[in-house]
């Protein structure tokens, strides 16, 4: 079993309350969830409106289609939300679970 797991930094400028964050990680959450069968959710450490950090683990009997589904949300994210900038993704790959 291969666990992928995958943190993107994405930049909210219409963002102007903690209520505002909060809508956009649930929305784009669950759409992710709902799409690639991955668990996805917000990293609640950011203090600042505008920086939304969200965390995405994908299971796979294999470590290049966990890799994959995981680039596939990344993909998804900056397609189907132009209003949203991406500011960097890490994917890591844990083998042997």
């Amino acid at each position: 079993m291969h666990i992928g797991a995958a943190r993107l930094f994405l930049y909210l400028p219409e963002a102007q309350s903690l209520k505002d964050r909060r809508q956009v990680a649930r929305s784009l959450s669950a759409r992710i969830r709902n799409k690639f069968n991955v668990a996805a959710a917000e990293d609640t450490e950011d203090e600042v409106w505008q920086r939304l950090t969200l965390l995405v683990c994908a299971a796979s009997s294999e470590a290049a289609h966990a890799n994959s589904m995981l680039s596939q949300v990344v993909s998804f994210v900056e397609e189907t939300r132009p209003d949203l900038e991406l500011l960097d993704y890490q994917v890591e790959i844990i083998s042997g679970v």
